[in-house]
């Protein structure tokens, strides 16, 4: 490819668009991530896994309950619960957040793609 756009053939002023499936690809990509990094927290929060710790009536109360009574009386470090917990206490860390950007990306990228 030579400099300025053009390919070896091209006529004067002729310019080559982008595919629209790699553009679609990128828009579906950024979109998913996008979404996943900022809704991951919100829904971990909604479900009353906060920084001041389980909302009482809460979904998370009610999880915290069953670990509590299934691990006779306490919940377990590494449960689902307390991971749940410690991204509603502290957010999500950067290797969950390089995950999530991992496999969001892709997959919205693949819908993107069938998007017409």
């Amino acid at each position: 490819m030579t400099g300025g756009g053009r390919r070896p053939g091209d006529t004067e002023g002729t310019r080559r668009a982008m595919n629209p499936n790699i553009i679609k690809a990128a828009i579906g990509g950024g979109v998913a991530t996008g979404v996943a990094l900022v809704a991951a927290p919100l829904i971990v929060g909604a479900m009353g896994f906060t920084a001041a710790g389980i909302s009482a009536g809460s979904i998370a109360a009610k999880m915290m309950s069953a670990a509590a009574i299934a691990n006779g009386g306490g919940v377990a470090a590494g449960s689902i619960v307390a991971v749940l917990q410690s991204i509603g206490a502290a957010g999500l860390s950067f290797v969950a957040k390089v995950g999530l950007a991992s496999v969001c990306g892709p997959v919205g990228a693949l819908i993107g793609l069938k998007i017409p």
